[in-house]
């Protein structure tokens, strides 16, 4: 009988499954609370929001819910199954995001295999219960599909449904289109510089499903607005200025070194390695890079494009086989049970250690987010203006909307880069800070106790102290602040118990 479970199977199983361990992380994206949120409106409204509800700054402004479905898709798994779910979900869909790049790798399951871990190593600092994990997988299965559309011509229809499911789950989807304009310019110039007879029909039926992708976008709830939002998000200067994962890569921090040593790797192959690289190959490439570089959002996209690049240099050194002589060798054992073991013990392990980590989410959501100062804010000082720390905003749309609305949150789109100037002008105690908190009628404040603003606030006698810990600081205006944009007199602030 066949061995079924050969070292091979076995090897690339254990792969996956520390994967899978590898991803499964405690909650501590800052906007995971606010999609959390969103999908708990959409499940209670009935309708996908189109207005901001969770701010007072940009209450009723425009807001393109991109996430809509994921939103949905989170609070789903959460409500069934709380953090746990949430946790495993994730995880299993980082892992399974590295099957396909697996898959256009050459000398699997060996060579392969490592390389996969070590695209996912360099990528690890975007991991987590977030949305951009779904734009991850449907890329890295985009490119697996136009790749093998060579052979394959038909695969390409698969691109229009995905095309329709991405859209409606995150904006990534301008990144599956962006790639398949690049294979419709480089295999066009490829023809060109080999003077030979342009591959018409692939180049017609490229073209006709790149149109045809382009003409599904705006099935969405959001429709048209689509086809400029991706565009205006990575034109904004603030958000590339203030948001970490949107400025470039700092290789002083250990995070990042994965991600230089692929780099360093791919150009060290592709310079000492005499093996020729296709143009279409090349443009994916010098994109992929300059994105990685000027993004650490983009540094997935890297990963998909240069991981099976290098596996196709690196294979190309094994040294040829030599040829078997006529002697009869005896079979090879049959290590099935021993296989079984392994793949049992490491599925033990990863499903041990994701309901570990699931156990420790109370503690890491403290390290993280200012559990207690919220419930004092709860159980004491019930406010409706609140000035918060930026990346605490979806943490307190998920445990205080909708009595009290936020002054800022993760969604930097909704805001503008104007609105996030001015509000890190604030925090930093720059410019009219004094008059802008008074502007907007804020009632307390709640941001970490080191902060600049937080020292301002102590040393002003209109701001007292209502509570503190190592994490947060929570201080309320003394008398009660006036909303001079529209005259109104907020609820009164309750002085906090003693």
């Amino acid at each position: 009988m066949k061995e079924f479970l050969t070292t091979k199977r076995t090897f690339i199983l254990v792969v996956f499954l520390g994967l899978f361990a590898m991803a499964a992380r405690n909650v501590t994206d800052p906007d995971v609370w606010w999609h959390l949120k969103t999908g708990q409106y959409i499940l209670e409204q009935g309708n996908v929001p189109h207005t901001d509800p969770f701010s007072f700054t940009r209450l009723g402004e425009p807001w393109v819910a991109h996430e809509w479905l994921t939103d949905l898709l989170f609070f789903g798994v959460f409500r069934a199954s709380g953090w746990t779910g949430l946790i495993l979900f994730s995880a299993a869909v980082l892992s399974v995001a590295f099957f396909p790049l697996y898959l256009r790798c050459e000398g699997r399951p060996y060579l392969a295999g490592v390389l996969a871990l070590a695209g996912a190593w360099a990528t690890a600092p975007l991991w987590g219960v977030r949305p951009q994990v779904i734009s991850l997988v449907l890329g890295s299965l985009w490119l697996l599909l136009l790749e093998r559309s060579e052979q394959k011509p038909g695969l390409l229809l698969w691109t229009l449904p995905l095309t329709l499911l991405w859209v409606n789950l995150h904006a990534g989807f301008a990144l599956g289109l962006v790639l398949l304009f690049l294979f419709v310019i480089g295999e066009l110039i490829e023809g060109i510089l080999a003077s030979a007879s342009l591959p018409a029909h692939r180049l017609r039926l490229l073209a006709l499903i790149l149109v045809a992708d382009l003409l599904i976008v705006p099935l969405n709830p959001n429709g048209l607005r689509m086809y400029s939002y991706p565009i205006q998000t990575l034109r904004s200067p603030a958000m590339q200025s203030y948001i970490v994962e949107w400025a470039s890569p700092n290789f002083h921090r250990q995070e990042y070194w994965p991600f230089l040593f692929l780099l360093l790797a791919v150009l060290a192959a592709l310079a000492g390695i005499s093996r020729s690289i296709r143009l279409r190959d090349l443009l994916l490439l010098i994109v992929a890079t300059y994105a990685a570089l000027c993004s650490i959002r983009m540094i997935p996209l890297f990963v998909l494009i240069a991981i099976p690049l290098l596996s196709v240099r690196l294979e190309s050194l094994k040294p040829a086989q030599v040829a078997t002589s006529r002697l009869v060798h005896p079979p090879p054992p049959n290590r099935t049970m021993l296989n079984a073991v392994i793949i049992l013990g490491v599925a033990l392990f990863a499903i041990f250690h994701t309901f570990r980590v699931a156990q420790l989410q109370p503690q890491g959501e403290g390290r993280q987010f200012p559990a207690e100062a919220v419930a004092f804010l709860q159980d004491h000082l019930p406010v409706k203006r609140l000035f918060n720390d930026y990346d605490w905003g979806g943490y307190l749309i998920w445990k205080l909307y909708p009595p009290t609305r936020v002054f800022i949150d993760g969604r930097a789109d909704v805001y503008g880069d104007k609105f996030l100037e001015q509000y890190w002008n604030d925090y930093q105690l720059k410019d009219a800070w004094r008059e802008n908190l008074s502007a907007w009628g804020i009632q307390a404040v709640i941001i970490p106790p080191d902060s600049s603003l937080a020292t301002g606030l102590r040393l002003s006698p209109q701001w007292q102290i209502a509570y503190q810990d190592r994490k947060a600081i929570v201080l309320v205006v003394n008398p009660p602040a006036v909303d001079r944009r529209n005259g109104q007199q907020p609820q009164v602030v309750p002085s906090p118990p003693k």
